[in-house]
């Protein structure tokens, strides 16, 4: 009895470490740190070329349009949204690498200027943790925590992504100035077309390797084509299509090199944005106010003064 007891005693212990386990790992190593944002992360020290070109473009061929709100200025040492918007059409579905269709997902990478970062949780407001939602932000590297990454994350929720940051002070931050600075974004939906090693995904349009007469179109058992060109010299050319893509060819027809074989799957995109931000000095606004007091004062001085002048001149034209 006391084995049966120590038995499910056991069992109840190993369920119970196996489903924190299963709570816990994503906590641990996000689900996004092993999808898109990663290449990039891995390829290059900085997401932004020197041409201003988001290396994410170099994958995601497509263009599409992002936007991106951020208030006009800020004070220093303040917790500010940078509201990112991914729009696309909801009900298109894309290729996904097993070659069915699947929803969109999207992501982005926001380039904030240097003494900028990521707020922590301790100082984000209750509303603006509401609006975040459980998205994960991470820097794009230890070294630039001013740049931020997200994604992947399901396009049908998360086409608006809120970003909470944080404003530096110049006062302890000798890299922060009052000044204009410069906002960048990239933001994409759906998959890319080009891996970073340069092989094509299953999300792209497949031309024929050479020219000649389709002899034979197999399709595969996994999903995908084997189309066979013979060439007018008598060699067999073999060309695979994987999962995902459809044919726009038959057998019989006759092929230029180039030419496409498939439709273009992606329905996806691509698209980049920037804003300004001032980071204002609070003595600025001080002395501003203080000059609007000054002018109001002067200007209620000033008729005070005329309406005095007025009722002495009528005095002395009474006398």
């Amino acid at each position: 009895m006391q084995n049966k007891d120590a038995c499910k005693s056991l069992s109840s212990w190993v369920s119970l470490s196996i489903s924190l386990l299963v709570l816990t790992v994503p906590l641990i190593w996000p689900y996004n740190s092993t999808a898109f944002p990663i290449y990039a992360q891995q390829n290059y020290e900085s997401p932004r070329e020197a041409t201003g070109r988001i290396v994410c473009a170099n994958c995601h061929l497509a263009k599409k349009a992002v936007d991106i709100e951020v208030p006009q200025a800020v004070l220093p040492d303040t917790v500010f949204e940078a509201v990112v918007k991914i729009p696309y059409d909801t009900q298109i579905k894309q290729v996904l690498s097993n070659g069915k269709k699947g929803g969109l997902n999207v992501g982005a990478v926001l380039i904030l200027p240097e003494g900028f970062e990521l707020a922590p949780s301790d100082r984000i407001p209750p509303e603006l943790k509401e609006k975040i939602s459980n998205i994960y932000f991470q820097p794009y590297s230890p070294e630039k925590k001013n740049i931020l990454v997200v994604g992947p994350l399901p396009g049908n929720k998360y086409s608006e992504l809120v970003f909470p940051i944080l404003s530096p002070d110049p006062a302890t931050n000798k890299k922060a100035s009052f000044l204009k600075y410069p906002i960048y974004l990239g933001g994409n939906r759906g998959r890319g077309q080009v891996y970073p090693d340069g092989s094509k995904s299953n999300n792209n349009v497949f031309s024929a390797s050479t020219a000649g007469t389709i002899s034979q179109i197999t399709r595969q058992k996994k999903g995908g084509y084997e189309v066979i060109i013979k060439t007018t010299d008598g060699r067999e050319v073999t060309d695979i299509i994987p999962p995902g893509p459809e044919l726009i060819v038959s057998e019989g027809e006759s092929i230029k090199a180039d030419q496409l074989l498939t439709n273009n799957p992606n329905v996806g995109g691509f698209g980049q944005a920037d804003a300004e931000i001032v980071l204002q000095d609070p003595l600025r606004i001080q002395g501003l106010l203080v000059f609007f007091a000054s002018v109001i004062l002067a200007q209620i001085f000033l008729v005070l003064k005329k309406k005095q002048f007025e009722k002495v001149q009528l005095a002395e034209m009474n006398f």
